[in-house]
């Protein structure tokens, strides 16, 4: 027999572990995702490249396993950068060659290419090594 002289009790559903769980699932996605800031790096494709007549006054940068080269001298990222600006305020369309020597890191090509932007280099190429 049910007593229906006595009002139901509503059962309460209580949203601090729905509040908790968002709390967490927020924390967790906010340390889980990265904040780096992605650059993108223009440079001309092969096809778009141009004659042989058009490397004539080009500036060839070698990234080699040891080091940066330009025009046979080892040089730092910093000297590179110097230069290569210099060079841009006086002559705006020079050409950029660069020219990663074999077991060289992507992140290295990258890092020059980076930096070689930064100097307002707008005409850059990446070429690659005559194979003998």
């Amino acid at each position: 027999m049910l007593d229906t002289s006595r009002p139901r009790r509503r059962n309460l559903i209580s949203l601090t572990p729905l509040i908790d769980v968002v709390f967490i699932l927020l924390v967790f996605f906010m340390l889980a995702s990265s904040f780096l800031e992605w650059r993108a790096v223009q440079l001309e494709a092969p096809a778009e490249a141009g004659g042989a007549g058009s490397m004539e006054g080009a500036m060839l940068v070698e990234i080699r396993p040891d080091g940066l080269r330009m025009a046979g001298e080892m040089m730092t990222e910093g000297d590179l950068r110097n230069r290569i600006g210099t060079r841009l305020r006086d002559e705006a369309d020079t050409r950029v060659l660069v020219m990663p020597a074999p077991g060289v890191s992507m992140q290295d090509t990258v890092q020059v290419l980076e930096g070689l932007a930064d100097v307002v280099a707008h005409n850059l190429s990446v070429i690659r090594q005559a194979q003998p």
